[in-house]
């Protein structure tokens, strides 16, 4: 079966020079030319994955990620035509897997994009992991708190999954980015980073003192098992 991927960009040229990219390496895409209709198509039909552009008439891609992240944890690819830091960033927030800039090479979209629906569709028995009042349940893809389900996308799940997986231990960025998104050169930091404020805010993990997650300076990030 094929892997179905919406594709959120106005600019027609863009549009079908990505659509003939993405379906020539085999993926069924859909396309939306502004938020709009991309989040009815998305509310109507199921996907395995969504490339987002930011910058879109109507809705922008912010608002398409915030709407799509409430309800789903699909992989979400955005493009930006900005390296803005804070734009970047704001997408990261937002609950996006991952982005690229504009313009972009074919094989670098596809390799993000692959390796967004290799983790979504990862499916490797791992043990329940408890941490005081957090338990981690690798087989149901679930993380609690007190009970309570925590609203993790697959990356902020599998992040945490990896890191407990290693308690005491330090895993660099480097690390995360090989083992969490799939890939090394083709990273950024800030991706780690960005999930790991995430992770902290739905932990309720204080950056100041945390229970769960602290960073090493210079070093990377590690999981307390106590």
């Amino acid at each position: 079966m094929y892997e179905s991927v919406l594709l959120v960009e106005d600019d027609a040229s863009v549009a079908h020079a990505t659509s003939l990219l993405l379906q020539r390496a085999g993926l069924r895409v859909t396309g939306a030319p502004d938020g709009r209709q991309a989040l009815d198509l998305f509310g109507r039909q199921p996907f395995d994955a969504v490339v987002l552009d930011v910058m879109l008439p109507v809705v922008d891609g912010f608002e398409v990620c915030r709407a799509i992240r409430r309800t789903s944890s699909v992989p979400i690819v955005m493009l930006t035509a900005r390296t803005e830091t804070a734009e970047v960033v704001a997408g990261l927030e937002l609950g996006a897997d991952d982005y690229i800039t504009k313009p972009f090479e074919g094989p670098e979209l596809l390799a993000r994009l692959r390796a967004a629906l290799r983790r979504a569709s990862a499916d490797e028995p791992v043990p329940t992991i408890r941490v005081g009042a957090l338990e981690i349940d690798g087989g149901a893809f679930r993380a609690t708190k007190g009970g309570r389900v925590l609203d993790l996308t697959a990356t902020e799940f599998r992040l945490l999954l990896e890191l407990a997986h290693h308690p005491d231990r330090v895993l660099t960025r480097e690390a995360l980015l090989e083992r969490v998104w799939g890939y090394d050169y083709l990273g950024d930091s800030r991706l780690v980073d960005m999930a790991i404020n995430r992770l902290r805010t739905k932990l309720g993990d204080d950056p100041k003192a945390p229970r769960y997650i602290s960073t090493v300076r210079g070093a990377g990030y590690r999981f307390a098992r106590r």
